[in-house]
């Protein structure tokens, strides 16, 4: 990892018609649009969905890293984020972010080892800890029966 501080940079652009394009500096883009909730088109990213991602994505690569640091070995992680967009003293954001974090690993006693590092990762998920909404994480810890 390179020293803190690290700079991020995303580059919206759009007309008065149709979705916007956000580019980032590698010019990777990603088409956007608002959510159906505010007359959108639902056929794309919204940002809504995208800070979710963000929640969720975080999450997954602070675990990858906990865990390859600590040496747990495990198959695979899909963590979902769900977001309550909600009118607060006139303004409206987000008043809570719900992460489920489901994991599977190959042996059942790395389980106690799996959550700790779960909940680590989700103590350290640097997005979720810019955010002021209320927050829920739930572990899920599986054991593949392949």
């Amino acid at each position: 990892m390179q020293p803190l501080p690290h700079q991020y940079q995303a580059m919206t652009y759009g007309t008065a018609q149709g979705n916007f394009a956000t580019t980032l500096k590698n010019n990777c883009t990603l088409e956007v649009a608002a959510p159906l909730d505010f007359d959108g088109p639902g056929n794309t990213w919204t940002p809504e969905e995208m800070l979710l991602g963000a929640v969720a994505n975080c999450l997954a690569l602070t675990f990858r890293s906990i865990a390859r640091a600590a040496g747990l070995n495990w198959l695979e992680i899909q963590c979902t984020s769900e977001g309550v967009l909600d009118k607060v003293e006139k303004t409206v954001l987000f008043t809570r972010i719900s992460t489920l974090a489901q994991l599977t690993i190959a042996d059942g006693e790395d389980r106690e080892k799996a959550e700790k590092l779960l909940h680590k990762a989700e103590q350290n998920c640097f997005v979720s800890n810019s955010l002021s909404s209320e927050k829920q994480f739930t572990a899920d810890v599986r054991v593949s029966q392949a």
